[in-house]
């Protein structure tokens, strides 16, 4: 039988890292992690904007059907622009699958159509946009003898 010397290798020579390393590594991916999680729920919150500014274009659509059938928007109720508490209507009040509500909002004359879609916050669905809790709303104002729309965006 032969001896057999093993050599081990030299301990600079390990291919391991340092605890320092480590926890330098952590940290990095900790702040790129906080960093990607601000820009997730701000992604997220826009879209929810976006969902409700197209509800209330389907609700001013259906108010443009009513002004040029009666004339005048003065008289318009919740169910002329389908807004309710019914399957496949636009919700008036908060629900668990939206996160808005929506509302013909006060002063409507002749032509005018306005409609509101309020932040909800019941349910733990509190706004990411900032400002103060209740002030976070979307307003279409609507002139059907001009053709013009505006929007109001506050909070967000």
């Amino acid at each position: 039988m032969r001896n057999r010397t093993y050599i081990l290798p030299s301990r600079s020579s390990s291919k391991s890292f340092t605890l320092i390393e480590l926890i330098v590594v952590i940290i990095i991916v900790g702040i790129l992690a906080a960093v990607g999680m601000t820009q997730y729920t701000k992604v997220v919150e826009k879209g929810r904007t976006v969902e409700a500014r197209i509800m209330l274009g389907q609700m001013s659509k259906l108010a443009y059907q009513y002004w040029l059938e009666n004339g005048q928007v003065d008289s318009i109720a919740y169910a002329d622009v389908n807004v309710g508490t019914g399957v496949g209507q636009i919700p008036s009040a908060c629900t668990t699958s939206y996160y808005f509500s929506y509302y013909v909002y006060g002063g409507t004359a002749g032509s005018l159509f306005r409609g509101k879609a309020d932040r909800c916050l019941s349910g733990g669905k509190t706004p990411n946009g900032t400002g103060v809790y209740g002030d976070h709303y979307i307003i279409l104002n609507s002139d059907f003898s001009t053709g013009s729309n505006t929007w109001q965006v506050y909070g967000f």
